[in-house]
């Protein structure tokens, strides 16, 4: 038998001086180079978002700013008129003979207009304004006073459009008729008034003409839309902390895609095309503001898409790692060619490292039982593969092995230790880690970031309906699972 002896040493000298020595069975301190830690942030590429949303007012607004520039009497009229009623003539067989002469009189009276209604379906939004004669012939030759009343529904179709500098437009075509004639009865004759009311009416009628682009315009689309468009260059918070993430949005261009008109409500789609980023850790600078583009085509499908991570620290993986091998150390372990051993396991440490893999280094201590002859101690570094399956938030390791190997896994026990199977399958359920609760946290943030909000007289209203995460990956902060979110968003015109 040779003498035992103890000393240390690390496994690059083991070969150079072990032999000489000469011995079987000592105490080692192993140390096994680290892998290269990859330390590079998280990189994401830009994503093209397209959020193709309507942007809708009620018409109850835009008929209140039409009954605002209307007045309600329309005109009014009072004037002499000499040939009120004309002359009455027989033929006598000797010519017409006149039998009363032309009788003049004093015509009085004014037009009033109902409430304006706006309606329309597509992209024809329609007016319909009720009007009101009342019209009195006063003092008929001298004597008499007759007055008439009429109604008339002046009717207005505008086809709406927008220029390239937003404000928006609308060709408008009126016209009106008489339901029913201003006129009075007077000595066998219908004295109709329709020339003098349609005298006043028509300028109306050109008024409104006018009035109803105005009145679109003083929505101030452009400038509202420019107030938005400036305001969404920015970083929105995807989730607080554990870890901070930030969405970049770069707007590129903004579509329109025509007006319509249904349940009251007048709707304009545009289509908003944006570069997004996303950012792990501190919010990252605002990008440069861009002037409002004239308008372009929308194109896509209605919908939001956007971009999200979700991220595991290395640190909550390193406990898990650790009490799995305590548990599996407490129920025993046998190595093949050594018998039982004592393990006790200290500090885990987990990183990322080259070629998207895990590294693991595993603080151990381990000795044959029965001796205190054959006991090694020191760090050991194995490495992994993270992957998950398809839509699933369960990640696990794949080619869990070590970063160093030994021909003599007997008398290098911490080797023959890493190397056996119930330790490695205790590694890798402890490297098993389960994303559901980082997912739902992150995704409930990002609702709640950008599910509701306000922008100037413009409110924003998001929906997410689907959730698709992609595949897992070892970077410098974390285990990264890429998150990709879809659903709907609305804007509406609601002035504070």
């Amino acid at each position: 038998m040779r003498p035992a002896c103890t000393f240390h040493l690390r496994v690059s000298t083991f070969l150079a001086i072990g032999g000489a020595i000469g011995l079987a069975g000592c105490h080692r301190n192993v140390s096994m180079p680290a892998p290269p830690r990859v330390t590079a942030p998280i990189s994401f590429p830009k994503e093209s978002s397209t959020v193709i949303v309507p942007v809708s007012a009620s018409l109850d607004d835009l008929e209140r700013a039409v009954e605002k520039e209307l007045p309600r009497q329309l005109w009014t009229i009072d004037q002499q008129v000499e040939r009120c009623v004309p002359a009455q003539r027989v033929n006598l067989g000797i010519g017409r003979v006149k039998l009363t002469p032309d009788l003049g009189c004093r015509i009085v009276g004014q037009v009033v207009r109902g409430p304006v209604t706006l309606g329309g379906s597509g992209s024809r939004l329609t007016i319909a304004m009720p009007v009101h004669a009342t019209i009195a012939a006063r003092k008929v030759g001298g004597v008499l006073s007759k007055t008439a009343t009429g109604s008339a529904i002046v009717h207005a179709v505008a086809n709406l459009s927008i220029r390239p500098d937003w404000i928006p437009s609308a060709r408008v075509s009126i016209d009106y008729d008489w339901t029913e004639p201003p006129g009075i009865d007077f000595a066998g004759q219908r004295i109709v008034f329709v020339d003098k009311a349609d005298q006043r009416l028509q300028p109306v009628v050109a008024k409104l003409e006018k009035t109803l682009p105005q009145q679109l315009a003083a929505l101030r689309l452009d400038r509202q839309l420019a107030d938005v468009w400036r305001r969404a260059f920015t970083a929105v918070s995807l989730n607080r902390d554990n870890p901070p993430v930030w969405m970049r949005i770069a707007p590129q261009r903004l579509g329109f895609g025509g007006y319509r008109i249904e349940e009251g409500r007048l709707t304009m789609m545009l289509s908003a095309d944006a570069l997004t980023q996303t950012f792990v850790g501190k919010r990252p600078t605002d990008p440069p503001a861009t002037p409002l583009p004239p308008p372009s085509r929308v194109t896509g499908t209605p919908g939001l898409r956007f971009f999200i991570p979700v991220v595991a620290d290395y640190a909550q993986l390193e406990p898990v790692v650790k009490r799995a091998l305590e548990k599996r150390a407490a129920k025993g372990i046998t190595l093949t060619g050594v018998g039982p051993v004592d393990a006790r396991f200290g500090k885990v440490t987990v990183y990322a490292t080259t070629n998207d893999h895990l590294a693991v280094g595993i603080q151990a201590n381990v000795k044959a039982q029965g001796t205190s002859l054959l006991s090694t101690r020191g760090e050991v570094w194995l490495t992994a593969i993270p992957f998950n399956r398809p839509g699933s938030q369960r990640v696990e390791v794949r080619d869990l092995s070590l970063t160093t190997h030994t021909d003599s896994s007997v008398t290098d026990l911490l080797v023959a230790l890493f190397n056996d199977a119930g330790v490695q399958e205790s590694i890798r359920g402890g490297l098993s880690h389960d994303f559901a609760p980082d997912y739902a946290k992150v995704l409930d943030s990002a609702r709640r970031a950008i599910g509701s909000r306000r922008e100037g007289d413009f409110l924003l209203a998001t929906q997410v309906d689907r959730v698709e995460n992609g595949v897992i990956k070892a970077t410098g902060q974390g285990l990264f699972m890429p998150v990709r979110v879809s659903g709907r968003a609305t804007i509406t015109y609601r002035p504070l």
